[in-house]
């Protein structure tokens, strides 16, 4: 009898968890829906990322799986999960001040693993640490990281793509990520990077890898494949549709583009990845469904009351009920934007030089997200010019921010030869920027570029990014620019010729831009006209 009255007790106290754990579930899904409803608008913008939609669905099909095991292994509640839940709101306020999106996302992760330990203990953490961490890859990359992958894995994929194109007996020349056929040019876009399919393969890689049933070193092995996988598939597409467009032109190369992308390439990879963990099931003589299955989880029957102690369950609750109040404050602040002059009345004529106003085009616009921007070329009466681009963004919450130019060049298909700090000074106070050098083919060019940062000039772009981050907690601003100068090196002329032309014409615009860069609160000093270049 009295074994009997436990059982209930076990049985009411699990309940009882339960019920309890969902509320908080709930609530949590109320204080974080602005960052999950990033995710959505991520999923659906992004095609890289669409594979999104189906990760809660897998993880909810996972903790379905192991559901006998979930209700066993509820066990005694855990303090340590109040210390998650706090990380989680300080990542959640952070992240609605700053608009960094992941930090919350990551947060509201960390969140259910803090509601797992306040209601089940480490017994239950244990069951369901797979399928929650599973969620991470339903969280897409900071636009900035985002931006810097892409361009590089349009380099990495041009790169192999023309050699597999060299392979097939086509000359080719390769200038960045613009594969050169004599006839036709042939241009690795952003869409043609690969990330469309690295993200859902690595998702689909470590749910492989979780399934299989082998030693470590394996199914780190099928996880990390996912990655040459997609990088070698992407480059023998662009190899494919070059051959193609060698041979019948590019409308045909078209066709083929579009045939050859989406599920056909991604399924593709995935036949791949289940090649391998064939090959590594024959290594050990077994078959693909003897190593690949759902993992079995031991049902824990032991005699558990999880009610005895409501104190962390109590405190859990008050806890996130009042993080969720102090959210709701901070997410109503309006961001402020300063005042400026638009670019469309920057000066033609500045100093000694003459301005010759150009523009981008709408796609490059769009891609860039600016806000305002100046392209302009410069000369004196000399004929030597210098290319100043300036681009303004009003606000950087939303992730949209600088492309750093140590990423676009390359994509230009320009080679970077050589990178120093340069360094001048104003009255005590020294002004980095970037000192680049490139070269194409017979070119070559110098380049100065730097970032402005609510009237804080820096030259390092992860600095920045820390900045970013200060600036929109305590000055509710994150507008920010990118500056760029670009003079050619002429034949016969020394890099040292090149650097006065660029340092003579810093001297005249640096002035001109304090009107349509805003500035911080405090006045922000002028540069000098003295500069010094060392090698970082």
């Amino acid at each position: 009898m009295m074994g009997s009255q436990a059982i209930e007790l076990n049985m009411a106290g699990r309940v009882r968890a339960g019920i309890l754990a969902s509320i908080a579930v709930i609530i949590s899904l109320v204080w974080f829906r602005g960052a999950l409803f990033e995710l959505v608008v991520r999923w659906t913008r992004q095609e890289e990322y669409s594979h999104g939609f189906l990760i809660p669905i897998i993880t909810a099909w996972l903790l379905w799986t192991r559901r006998e095991a979930l209700v066993a292994s509820i066990g005694r509640p855990a303090w340590s999960g109040l210390l998650l839940v706090l990380l989680a709101i300080v990542m959640h306020i952070v992240g609605e001040l700053s608009a960094i999106f992941v930090l919350p996302q990551v947060g509201f992760i960390i969140a259910l693993f803090g509601i797992i330990l306040a209601f089940g203990g480490y017994s239950l953490l244990k069951v369901t640490f797979a399928p929650i961490i599973f969620l991470l890859f339903a969280i897409p990359l900071p636009y900035f990281i985002d931006a810097h992958l892409t361009l590089r894995l349009q380099l990495i994929s041009s790169e192999i793509g023309a050699f597999f194109t060299g392979l097939l007996g086509i000359p080719v020349y390769l200038q960045g990520n613009i594969l050169d056929l004599g006839a036709y040019k042939l241009a690795v876009v952003e869409a043609c990077s690969g990330l469309r399919y690295l993200f859902p393969l690595l998702s689909l890689g470590f749910l492989a890898a979780y399934l299989f049933r082998a030693p470590v070193w394996q199914r780190a092995l099928v996880f990390l494949s996912a990655i040459p996988i997609t990088i070698l598939m992407n480059s023998a597409r662009i190899a494919l549709t070059a051959w193609t467009m060698d041979r019948w032109g590019s409308k045909m190369a078209d066709e083929v583009l579009h045939a050859f992308e989406g599920w056909i390439i991604f399924m593709a990879c995935a036949a791949l990845l289940a090649l391998l963990i064939l090959v590594l099931a024959r290594l050990s003589g077994k078959t693909f469904f003897e190593v690949f299955d759902v993992p079995a989880v031991p049902v824990r029957r032991e005699t558990i009351v999880p009610t005895t102690n409501c104190v962390p369950v109590a405190a859990f609750l008050i806890i996130l009920c009042a993080a969720g109040l102090s959210i709701a404050f901070i997410s109503g602040r309006t961001e402020i934007v300063p005042d400026r002059a638009r670019f469309a009345s920057f000066p033609t004529r500045i100093g000694q030089w003459q301005g010759h106003v150009s523009s981008l085009d709408a796609k490059t616009e769009r891609g860039l997200g600016v806000d305002d921007y100046v392209l302009s070329d410069f000369d004196r009466s000399d004929g030597r010019l210098v290319n100043l681009y300036v681009a303004y963004y009003a606000s950087q919450r939303k992730g949209v921010s600088s492309h750093s130019p140590s990423v676009c060049i390359p994509g230009g298909g320009w080679l970077i030869t050589r990178t120093d700090r340069a360094t001048y000074d104003s009255n005590g106070v020294r002004a980095p920027v970037n000192r680049v050098i490139v070269e194409r083919n017979s070119e070559k060019q110098l380049v100065y570029y730097w970032f402005v940062e609510r009237g804080r000039q820096v030259a390092d772009e992860y600095l920045a990014k820390v900045y970013l981050l200060a600036d929109a907690i305590t000055m509710n601003r994150t507008d920010g620019a990118l500056v760029r100068l670009t003079t050619p090196v002429l034949p016969g002329e020394t890099e040292q010729g090149a650097d006065n032309r660029l340092q003579s014409f810093m001297r005249d615009v640096v002035p001109s831009l304090i009107t349509y860069l805003p500035a911080q609160a405090t006045p922000r000093p002028t540069l000098s006209s003295t500069m010094t270049a060392g090698q970082s």
